[in-house]
């Protein structure tokens, strides 16, 4: 038998720490899982387990990004009444019944109860379900007239559907779920007066010009699409870090007609927050294209950029979990920059004729 390379040695251990903790996590749950029991299920040291997850968190949420599963493409969308019913039905699905362990059904619906219970995490937190909303808001405002706003409405899904999943963990059997989508259906026929006028944008200062040459990395994927996302077209790409990802819709909403947005995610803390990105997002885009059509889905990309190879190449000073910088990128140059607050919508409303600081 031919020996294993050491690549092929690190994917074998790493696959058998992810077996191991997904019988652990689904026995006892993420508070009462153990590392040292981990390690033993899976027949190494202690040390193996950490050499390739540095935290029981990091494990956890890699455990749940591996169990994420993108099938089913819908043909066609539901009618603007039905969308935001079918998506809540879509989501539902994750849920576990009744009769399922408290731990068990915590992993099948991919739970996060107890797990960021620091600062830091608890902003991603919020941050990733401010991205998670203006996904889904896209999506309903393709199925809504024009220059309609769908952000309160998908926050408020977005809020009755995640009190459902808690509530699934600690109240088996509480509630209807087909209640809850014909609920969500409802909430799409609220006046909720959503408006986008963010007080600071009249106080932002222009992109300044610049004539940098762009050599974009090795395609990263889109989180959204599973595809690559090439860097190679013209387009504006922001970079956002896990505590400012709510800044996206600066660059959604101030984009001219046919520009490529791109939001490059960065962070401090790959192995955790970025994980993070990628479960919430993945998984949200997996219920958004079994429900939306492709040409209802978001023109919008979300890479994630945890070794700074996009913001390196762009000249991105100092990326991290508060990175907030943008640039605009045509005919293979960067043509434009700004970092700081309003830098997406800086770069992004930019004219065509150059128009900067």
């Amino acid at each position: 038998m031919a020996r294993l390379t050491r690549a092929q040695q690190q994917e074998r251990t790493r696959a058998a720490v992810l077996a191991a903790a997904r019988e652990e996590f689904a026995e006892h749950g993420y508070s009462d899982a153990k590392v040292d029991r981990i390690a033993a299920r899976a027949e190494l040291t202690r040390g193996a387990v950490y050499s390739n997850f540095p935290s029981k968190r990091a494990l956890y949420l890699a455990v749940l990004v591996d169990s994420v599963e993108h099938v089913g493409e819908a043909a066609s969308s539901p009618a603007p009444d039905e969308a935001a019913a079918a998506f809540a039905r879509v989501w539902l699905e994750r849920l576990p019944w009744s009769g399922e362990t408290p731990a068990g059904g915590s992993l099948q619906s991919r739970s996060l109860d107890g797990v960021f219970d620091d600062e830091p995490g608890r902003t991603s937190m919020a941050q990733v379900t401010k991205l998670e909303a203006l996904l889904l808001a896209l999506c309903l405002e393709s199925r809504t007239p024009r220059g309609t706003r769908r952000v309160r409405l998908a926050e408020l899904v977005l809020t009755l559907l995640n009190g459902a999943g808690h509530l699934a963990g600690t109240a088996p059997g509480f509630g209807d779920p087909f209640d809850v989508a014909r609920a969500c259906g409802h909430l799409a026929h609220l006046d909720l007066a959503d408006t986008w006028d963010p007080p600071h944008l009249p106080f932002v200062a222009p992109a300044q010009r610049a004539q940098d040459p762009w050599h974009p990395p090795a395609e990263l994927p889109d989180l959204l699409t599973g595809r690559p996302a090439g860097f190679d077209g013209d387009g504006v790409i922001v970079f956002l870090g896990t505590g400012r990802l709510d800044a996206a819709e600066e660059a959604v909403r101030a984009a001219r007609p046919g520009d490529r947005v791109t939001v490059a995610v960065t962070t401090g803390d790959p192995a955790e927050l970025g994980r993070l990105v990628r479960l919430r997002i993945g998984d949200l885009a997996g219920c958004l294209r079994r429900v939306f059509a492709p040409d209802d889905r978001p023109r919008l990309r979300v890479v994630l950029d945890h070794r700074a190879a996009v913001a390196t190449a762009a000249a991105i000073p100092e990326t991290g979990d508060a990175t907030e910088c943008a640039v605009r990128v045509e005919a293979g140059t960067i043509v434009a920059r700004a970092c700081g607050r309003g830098a997406a919508y800086a770069v992004a409303s930019m004219t065509r004729s150059g128009q900067a600081g």
